[in-house]
């Protein structure tokens, strides 16, 4: 069997047309109802989605070559005390750094497992996906999904006051 569909004339009658203008946004709202289901099975306008309480992670340059990234670490650097958290940008690579202990320090892949979006926030001692609300532990762990698997973790080493990362 065969449907064919026929583009309106001009001499449709009055109740086809207010079948079609029925019809038109009938399916304008199952589209948009859809795409509302689509947001919240992404994060958006739940608890465990994007947050706006994130704050952005201070940004920290780092150099690279042969396969480390290296970063100079002073008193007035966000990594300076225990707890403290960065972003580190060095050439294409991006880092989330945290320092753990007085020589110790965690430094992971800042690419989202879920989707690959940036990660650049952090709230409750938590790395925070902008896009979909994915939560990660200083140390990598998935914490809140949609992402299923952990970050990349680089190892490190202190001394110096130069914080190297082998990638």
């Amino acid at each position: 069997m065969t449907t064919t569909i026929e583009p309106p004339t001009s001499d449709a009658s009055p109740s086809d047309k207010s079948r079609r203008e029925f019809f038109r946004q009938a399916c304008h709202a199952a589209t948009l109802g859809a795409l509302g289901v689509l947001l919240q099975a992404c994060g958006a306008g739940n608890p465990a989605g994007p947050s706006s309480s994130a704050s952005t992670l201070p940004v920290l340059n780092g150099a690279t070559g042969q396969g480390v990234v290296t970063l100079a670490i002073d008193a007035g650097s966000p990594l300076a005390t225990i707890g403290g958290v960065a972003f580190v940008q060095a050439g294409s690579t991006s880092l989330l750094v945290g320092r753990t202990s007085q020589d110790g320090f965690t430094a992971l892949s800042a690419i989202c497992t879920h989707q690959g979006c940036q990660i650049t926030g952090y709230s409750g001692s938590a790395y925070v996906c902008p896009c979909h609300g994915s939560r990660f532990a200083v140390s990598g762990q998935v914490l809140n999904g949609p992402a299923a698997t952990n970050l990349r973790v680089y190892s490190t080493q202190f001394a110096s006051n130069v914080l190297t990362i082998t990638l």
